[in-house]
């Protein structure tokens, strides 16, 4: 048989991922801002396009509906590609008093001035994005990390946080104990300083770091009023030191940044606006919808699009303009699509883990994608392209979306409970214990087998070290230091 070149037809079928399928998967996974710029340039770019008045259409007003109960969004088949593709066709110091330390730190005897501090920061990364940043490697524990994470958030520019630990702890559910862990892990980030409550504190905080907080000054901190008004004799005193000491205590005390927030982020973090709201309803349920200010309502404008179409007297014209006509009836809907999944994803989140926005991270329940994408008749990777980078915002405080996924253990009563429920539950535990009986692994174990947790002494000592404490003899020997 020859050997040679030839033509042949064969006829194949494929799935193919066409550019609109594609931009399309990828809308679900931008964020607020991202969506925000990908409109902008739409905008730009196509001359129908436009931004119109946010109006509800029939069916759209989900806001007095209960969780599981909002009219139904179109079905889809499964995979994500072909998802998408079936629809694309208070405290001592005031805020204010915070600037008064370097006239504080000048009335000592030596008379030097201090540094400059207004002029410390640094604009290329703010406060709370440098903070957030250090959490992940020095917390193992999630629930410990988002605590953390909220205080950080209302630190003030300064670093200072200025609100009560019981306000946030109500607020979240969570135990004052765990509120007061996380605000000394806060405490123990770069800049040294940040998260005190008050002048004293921060001081005090830098003073540990350098490892110069001993007896003589912590009295030095805590009269910093005599230190203001110049009563340098009574100070020394009190320190129990001779002259030669307080100047060099003194000297240490000024090297210390009062204002250690500062250093970073010289405008304000852009604040983050959720996608979804969730209030509680009327009757018991809960109000669940999309922020309808986070993304711009685009229309079409037909007069323009009559008015080109008029003027287009050749062929490449009318075929330009259809496209363009094409491409904004396309990205509309796109946009409509990429809402409509997140409340559909939202109201299922909602309607699984009512038990956290009921009673706090304590009642959270082990959660899937596949879980939630079964229940919505979705692929699991669009569960996943649409939980991330969103927030929803409920009465507790505004989370991303993917905080609502954990694992779970078994229960006695067959529901299973969170991971995070049964650390929650283990610390809660530790830090209730007597000093005289810490509890053993074996101990824990059987104490939450008694609540209805199944768990094995080996779980249980997992769980233990994946949120930071120590084993019973690591804690018995803290505690005993503690009483010292």
């Amino acid at each position: 048989m020859a050997l040679g070149p030839r033509l042949d037809l064969r006829q194949t079928q494929s799935l193919v991922m066409t550019p609109q399928l594609q931009q399309a998967i990828k809308l679900l996974a931008l964020s607020n801002l991202e969506i925000e710029t990908f409109v902008s340039e739409a905008l730009e770019s196509n001359p129908l396009l436009e931004v119109g008045e946010v109006t509800r259409e029939k069916g759209e007003d989900t806001s007095d509906a209960p969780a599981g109960e909002h009219e139904a969004t179109p079905d889809f088949d499964g995979d994500s590609a072909l998802d998408i593709a079936n629809y694309a066709q208070d405290t001592e110091a005031a805020p204010g008093d915070r600037g008064d330390w370097s006239e504080t730190a000048s009335a000592g005897p030596s008379g030097e001035a201090l540094p400059d501090l207004e002029n410390r920061s640094n604009d290329s990364i703010s406060l709370a994005e440098h903070l957030t940043a250090q959490i992940g490697s020095l917390s193992y524990n999630p629930q410990e990390a988002l605590i953390a994470t909220r205080i950080i958030h209302e630190l003030d520019e300064a670093g200072y946080l200025y609100t009560s630990l019981r306000d946030l702890a109500d607020e979240l559910g969570a135990p004052l104990v765990e509120v007061e862990d996380a605000l000394e892990l806060v405490q123990s980030l770069d800049p040294t300083g940040v998260g005190a409550r008050n002048l004293g504190e921060c001081l005090a905080l830098q003073a540990k770091e350098a490892n110069r907080f001993d007896p003589c000054m912590q009295r030095l901190i805590e009269n910093l009023d005599l230190l203001a008004s110049g009563d340098i004799a009574r100070l020394r005193r009190l320190c129990e030191v001779d002259e030669k000491d307080f100047a060099d205590m003194l000297a240490e005390l000024r090297s210390y940044d009062p204002k250690p927030g500062c250093r970073y982020g010289g405008e304000a973090e852009a604040a983050i606006v959720p996608d979804v709201l969730v209030t509680p309803g009327e009757g018991g349920g809960w109000q669940i919808r999309i922020n309808e200010a986070s993304l711009p309502r685009l229309v079409v404008n037909r007069e323009y699009y009559v008015e080109l179409e008029a003027g287009a007297r050749d062929k490449a014209s009318r075929a330009w303009l259809n496209e363009q006509l094409g491409e904004a009836d396309w990205l509309i809907r796109a946009l409509d699509q990429r809402q409509k999944t997140i409340l559909k994803t939202a109201s299922e989140i909602v309607t699984l883990q009512e038990g956290f926005f009921r009673e706090g991270v304590s009642a959270m329940r082990p959660l899937t994608l596949r879980e939630v994408a079964e229940r919505i008749d979705m692929h699991e990777s669009t569960v996943s392209r649409v939980t991330s980078n969103k927030y929803l915002s409920c009465p507790r405080g505004t989370f991303e979306m993917k905080y609502f996924f954990s694992s779970g253990v078994a229960a006695a009563d067959g529901e299973g409970a969170s991971s995070e429920a049964i650390k929650a539950r283990i610390r809660a535990l530790c830090d209730a214990e007597d000093p005289k009986k810490v509890l053993s692994d074996q101990k824990l174990a059987d104490m939450l087998n008694e609540e209805g947790f199944n768990l094995a002494r080996r779980t249980v000592a997992k769980y233990r070290e994946a949120i930071g404490i120590g084993s019973s003899a690591q804690r018995r020997r803290e505690k005993k230091l503690r009483n010292i």
